[in-house]
């Protein structure tokens, strides 16, 4: 098993939690306007709905490694073009963070939770961006890809989840520093581009 591999998944996937987009800004949005509660429901539900997108892949690409590993290169081919695709759309976005929380809407927990878990679910892109990360790192060669691919959704999530629930939390304290320190989103546009390009020259080499 390759450490290395899994300390640089972990590193990768905290990057990318803490860069803003649209997920953490709407966990940040939910707490600052109606509290951290809210906005941990909210993670709770964007949390559950990657492990949907974990098993799809897990199982497609699985059943690809087995059938054909040509077809595999490929895979990791266009995952590698498609984060340099995401590096270039961060580089063409603007770095300035808005945060109008103004007709956010009250709803209960459970609601809260639901609408994070169909948010998730719903969204091709996550899918299409667990495919482009996670056969990059693909950790034992003697463990099964399934397995290998439900250890890199489960730290994924658990990452994400980490980071989002301090989001959460700190709502308060992170609002005021966005509003106080207008070039935050500069700094965090371009770690999230740094982030995106080496991931796909780990996956090249």
């Amino acid at each position: 098993m390759n450490y290395d591999i899994l300390i640089s998944f972990v590193l990768a996937t905290s990057a990318l939690a803490i860069s803003p987009g649209p997920d953490n800004i709407y966990v940040l949005l939910q707490s600052i306007t109606h509290g951290k509660f809210s906005g941990l429901a909210t993670v709770a539900g964007l949390i559950s709905g990657c492990l949907v997108h974990t098993t799809l892949v897990a199982f497609g690409v699985s059943a690809i490694i087995k059938e054909n590993e040509s077809l595999f290169l490929v895979i990791k081919l266009f995952g590698a073009a498609y984060l340099l695709y995401l590096a270039f759309k961060v580089f063409k976005s603007h770095a300035e963070l808005h945060l109008d929380n103004k007709g956010v809407p009250k709803k209960s927990l459970l609601q809260l939770f639901k609408q994070g878990f169909v948010m998730n679910v719903l969204n091709p892109k996550v899918s299409l961006f667990f495919l482009a990360l996670f056969p990059g790192f693909l950790f034992d060669a003697t463990l099964s890809p399934v397995l290998q691919f439900y250890v890199l959704g489960g730290l994924f999530m658990l990452v994400s989840a980490l980071i989002f629930s301090a989001i959460a939390m700190l709502s308060g304290l992170i609002s005021d520093y966005i509003k106080h320190h207008a070039s935050i989103g500069m700094y965090l546009k371009w770690l999230q581009i740094v982030v995106f390009v080496l991931i796909a020259v780990l996956i090249l080499i």
